[in-house]
């Protein structure tokens, strides 16, 4: 990738937004681990994407956007293709009556603090999630009983060749820690919210009971990307991955953490080579103990 030819016709494209070059992906997901992405933008608006994506496809350079990387993790080597990472630029919220409107730049835990200040009930569950709205409607994100296709009413996509596309209801084929983003390779721009009318000191009480929870059974103080796998049918990865007699263990700087087995944490100086090989003994041991194979809920970015 020619970084300095192609930065020149990027900035030329869209003049008023960021661009970086060799940019420590660890900076910008919640793992903390990564090699650099040769180039970061930060667009603006919408159509400085579209502008972006036209120019890219015509070119052999890969790119992926994203939001607050709180379900990625980048391999040390990094990424040779360009990361727009939505940002405060894309991160509005209004409100109108019981629908909520927000960019997907906007973080799922700010959404649900604005949801309580309008006494609006529904999204008490995304309270304590990391990450972008935008990423959690693509994966269908939720806690505690709570899901994003029980408030979703409408989205704005772009897909992998610029176009805006609008996704109503059922549309969005929602299932667990899955939607129809995943399948047509759609990333969400802008999201519609329906929620209703509840009482204030409610909606804040159930927020900190369920907070109040995460913080006794989440290793919270240590970088994660969250549960790294997703539930199977019938059984938890926590508990398949703790029957195995791995609570606690290490490889390098990633742990299994003894708070929650679900959850791989780095303890300060992990690489992503640490996190990806514990993911695949921790994977091997259970498929050998149990015959189940457990199926990631983040997402490895970059050659092997």
């Amino acid at each position: 990738m020619h970084k300095n030819d192609i930065y020149s016709e990027l900035e030329a494209l869209c003049g008023s937004c960021t661009i970086l070059r060799d940019v420590p992906m660890k900076e910008h997901t919640t793992m903390k681990v990564g090699g650099k992405a040769a180039l970061m933008i930060i667009p603006e608006s919408i159509s400085c994407i579209q502008k972006f994506i036209a120019f890219l496809k015509n070119t052999e350079i890969p790119y992926m956007i994203i939001g607050n990387g709180s379900n990625l993790i980048f391999r040390d080597s990094g990424y040779n293709g360009v990361i727009i990472k939505l940002g405060a630029a894309l991160s509005a919220i209004e409100v109108n009556n019981n629908i909520i409107s927000a960019m997907a730049g906007s973080s799922l835990a700010h959404v649900a603090s604005v949801a309580l200040e309008h006494s609006l009930t529904g999204l008490e569950f995304a309270s304590g999630i990391p990450g972008s709205i935008g990423g959690a409607v693509c994966m269908n994100a939720g806690a505690y009983d709570g899901e994003m296709r029980q408030v979703v009413e409408e989205s704005l996509c772009i897909d992998k060749d610029g176009n805006l596309i609008t996704l109503k209801g059922n549309e969005h084929n929602f299932s667990y820690r899955h939607s129809r983003l995943q399948d047509d390779d759609l990333t969400c721009l802008q999201v519609k919210l329906r929620l209703e009318k509840g009482e204030k000191s409610l909606i804040q009480a159930k927020m900190n009971e369920l907070n109040a929870r995460r913080r006794e059974k989440q290793p919270l103080n240590f970088p994660s990307a969250g549960s790294i796998f997703k539930r199977p049918p019938g059984s938890f990865a926590g508990k398949l991955i703790d029957d195995c007699g791995l609570r606690g263990t290490k490889i390098g700087g990633a742990q299994v953490s003894d708070k929650h087995c679900g959850f791989i944490v780095n303890t300060g100086n992990a690489t992503a080579e640490d996190i990806i090989s514990l993911v695949e003994y921790v994977r091997d041991s259970v498929y050998k103990s149990s015959g189940i194979k457990l199926e990631l809920e983040v997402k490895i970015v970059g050659g092997s």
